[in-house]
């Protein structure tokens, strides 16, 4: 379980949408041009390249840790988590499910300079690879709003709640494991003394602390990201996510981001059955 959570982390999204909900003819799809244009400037592709931070996980979920790969595990995650390989995939799927009007919506605000500055700020987030000083940071700036009586803390929990508007951010975290777990098994890699409907039984026992863990780390994580703005600021933002269009539009992110994280860490799996643990000199 603490593999998974820390693979939440990892993520810019939290919420997970079934896939295809916008449905639209590919007549009705924005051109490959425009999406493009669409995924650098929300800073979506970033998000995309972070996914390749929660590769660490994967070991921890099968008893193990990446350093007992040595540099094979590095070399892996590279290959398996190639940035051109999830940005491709992020295209297919928008291109079958994104509409104009939605795209256009979105871009429009992070076009702002307002925007522009969130989307600086979150890509920096995104790519830091250190949790701990991330999470020891918001802790404490959510410490310190506490003790002053801060409306930001409310503001910021909004904020978390727009962007997961399905409300399903730990169900899509428990598809990532068991589809990881199951093609790990199939591969060999491990042997897996449950089936996939008991899997998803245990998994589901423990929903309520990993939620609670999640909106937690969401809260820590938005009060690190977004400390350099004025509460004014933070809740246009907030405000702008509210919006049903926006909303519309990270429920399909989400989606998305999930489905390509599901798909690399099942291609992973299949891979590891070829790796060794590295042996001291």
């Amino acid at each position: 379980m603490n593999g998974i959570k820390r693979i939440s982390r990892a993520l810019v999204f939290t919420c997970f949408a079934v896939f295809g909900m916008i449905a639209v003819s590919a007549a009705q799809a924005a051109d490959r041009a425009k999406l493009e244009a669409f995924l650098e400037i929300t800073g979506f592709d970033v998000a995309l390249e972070s996914i390749k931070l929660s590769a660490e996980s994967a070991p921890q979920m099968l008893g193990l840790e990446a350093e007992d790969f040595g540099f094979q595990w590095t070399a892996l995650t590279e290959e398996v988590f190639n940035k051109d390989i999830m940005h491709d995939m992020a295209l297919d799927i928008l291109g079958e499910t994104l509409e104009d009007s939605l795209l256009d919506h979105a871009a429009s605000f992070y076009a702002s300079d307002l925007g522009r500055r969130l989307v600086e700020v979150e890509n920096a987030s995104h790519l830091k690879n250190d949790d701990d000083l991330k999470t020891e940071s918001g802790e404490a700036i959510v410490a310190g709003l506490e003790r002053i009586g801060s409306k930001r803390i409310d503001i910021l929990k909004r904020m978390n709640a727009a962007s997961d508007t399905a409300g399903t951010a730990v169900r899509a975290i428990q598809e990532v494991q068991v589809r990881f777990l199951m093609a790990a098994a199939t591969a060999g890699v491990i042997e897996l003394r449950m089936d996939e409907a008991d899997l998803r039984e245990a998994l589901r026992n423990d929903e309520a602390e990993m939620r609670t863990s999640l909106q937690a780390s969401a809260l820590t994580g938005a009060a690190y990201t977004y400390q350099s703005f004025s509460d004014a600021e933070v809740e246009a933002y907030t405000k702008a996510l509210e919006n049903p269009d926006m909303r519309k539009v990270y429920d399909l992110m989400n989606a998305v981001q999930y489905e390509i994280m599901a798909n690399r860490f099942e291609a992973l799996a299949d891979r590891m059955k070829g790796l060794q643990p590295a042996q001291d000199l």
